[in-house]
């Protein structure tokens, strides 16, 4: 990201568990200034304490509010927008706070960074807005929509807004990961959803390759999405139990609040005309406008012989021996095995 250097980035959601790895990947570079926007104080604060350089800028405030995005938005060269509600269950019981943070809030962000001419903007998106079935896909859904809306209605927009989507990152802040470790931390059942359940997986690294990738490479209305492996709930809990040489139970609990089986990252209709970048897909947007008389003339043509959504029972299906090295790769994962060694001598 050589295009950075001597620029001022702004993040937000920069105290979640991306925007605080996003920020130090950044800081990797020759940057002048990382504006940190989010409504914590307590990690802001944090935050400071850990990374202690004084190119960081911490901002007060909430997406929902145009007035505080604004402000931060002010003399901001890109934008890395992560700030969002992103519990499943939560989103079923309060919709509305999930259509005001991710829709509304989001749609802020997009304006403030048209108006202020960044140069770029990328929208962390997620696996759960394609086909969705919960409140949380639906609402980052519209998000993507709203995005590619303010792409193609101003095609002179000195802003390229483009949005990536990625799957479970592991380790990240409510996943299950983490509650799985605690549980054998202490003693307790690993408490399995549908032990048939398959997520995509992906380290938290590899999540931030992705938006260097889009953040690099985008034009305007693109989605990008990361290729990823997946695994079934019961792999994980296995290789979890298998790294911690640990014989917990499992106790099945039943679906939560608008779970899938499996999650989609990119429909038959997008890879239709999805570019095949490697470790990557480049769905780029459609630039039509609203007179189809041409459609209507001359028609898509549909290639039904190729059908297939990209979801995480199609992926390929990762065994418990290798999710359990994806895992163990994990700075988080690491530290608990260190201290588990020293409770549990062998």
């Amino acid at each position: 990201m050589q295009q950075l250097t001597g620029q001022c980035v702004l993040v937000t959601g920069g105290t979640g568990s991306f925007g605080t790895t996003m920020t130090r990947r950044l800081l990797q570079h020759d940057i002048a200034k990382i504006k940190i926007f989010s409504r914590d104080e307590a990690k802001q604060h944090q935050m400071r304490i850990d990374f202690q350089d004084p190119r960081l800028e911490f901002h007060i405030g909430d997406v929902r509010s145009t007035r505080s995005i604004a402000t931060a938005m002010a003399g901001v060269d890109y934008v890395f927008h992560a700030a969002a509600l992103k519990q499943v269950p939560s989103g079923e019981f309060f919709p509305l706070e999930a259509v005001y943070t991710n829709v509304i809030g989001s749609n802020n962000v997009i304006e403030a960074a048209c108006a202020a001419s960044v140069g770029g903007l990328v929208c962390l998106s997620t696996d759960k807005a394609v086909l969705p079935a919960n409140a949380m896909g639906m609402t980052k859904g519209l998000m993507e929509k709203a995005a590619l809306a303010a792409a193609r209605n101003n095609p002179q927009s000195l802003t390229t807004i483009s949005s990536v989507r990625f799957g479970n990152v592991l380790y990240s802040r409510g996943s299950v990961v983490p509650l799985f470790v605690q549980q054998i931390v202490e003693g307790r059942p690993l408490t399995i959803t549908n032990g048939e359940m398959t997520r995509f997986l992906m380290p938290l690294e590899s999540a931030v390759d992705l938006v260097e990738f889009a953040f690099e490479r985008a034009e305007p209305g693109d989605i990008f999405v990361r290729k990823a492996p997946a695994a079934s709930i019961k792999t994980v809990a296995q290789a979890l139990l298998t790294l911690f040489n640990a014989a917990n139970p499992m106790e099945v609990i039943g679906v939560r609040h608008g779970e899938k089986l499996f999650e989609t990252l990119a429909t038959t209709e997008e890879l239709q005309s999805a570019v095949d970048e490697g470790d990557y897909w480049r769905i780029k947007m459609d630039e039509r406008g609203l007179n189809y008389d041409s459609f209507f003339n001359k028609g898509v043509d549909i290639d039904t012989a190729s059908a297939g959504d990209y979801h995480s029972h199609s992926t390929r299906q990762l065994s418990v021996p290798e999710t359990a090295e994806m895992l163990a790769s994990l700075p988080e994962i690491k530290a608990h095995l260190a201290r588990w060694s020293k409770q549990r001598p062998i």
